[in-house]
């Protein structure tokens, strides 16, 4: 049984930080794996993938702010967020792939395992 356990969410001022983190367990982490995100009244999208060996793919919104990582001993992926803007504000969603690929989607389709999300509010 797969379960994805997001935390680190909180409210931050503009220009902030914050780390998300999220705790796998029954999963491997040998495959793709995202951060998504959700905004009231849009669509969830793509903010950051990594693949099995570690390449990283980000929405043009968040280059050169945010960083995607893992810890493979650990099973915990995270998401380190710098220079916050009050467009960032939205729930956070850490996302599974249940197959390996060559090359790791942003599409939101193509995840199978989904946590349940933690808000992230800058102000």
């Amino acid at each position: 049984h797969v379960q994805l356990v997001e935390s680190g969410g909180g409210s931050v001022q503009i220009g902030g930080t914050l780390r998300l983190s999220c705790a796998a367990s029954g999963y491997n982490m040998t495959a793709c794996m995202a951060w998504f995100r959700q905004a009231p009244g849009k669509e969830r999208e793509a903010v950051a993938v990594i693949g099995s060996d570690g390449r990283t793919t980000y929405a043009d919104s968040v280059k050169g702010r945010f960083t995607i990582s893992k810890d493979n001993t650990n099973y915990t992926l995270y998401l380190q967020m710098n220079s916050l803007k009050s467009e960032d504000t939205a729930m956070y969603y850490c996302a599974a792939n249940r197959v390996w690929t060559v090359v790791c989607s942003i599409r939101r389709s193509e995840y199978y395992y989904w946590g349940q999300g933690t808000q992230v509010t800058v102000s």
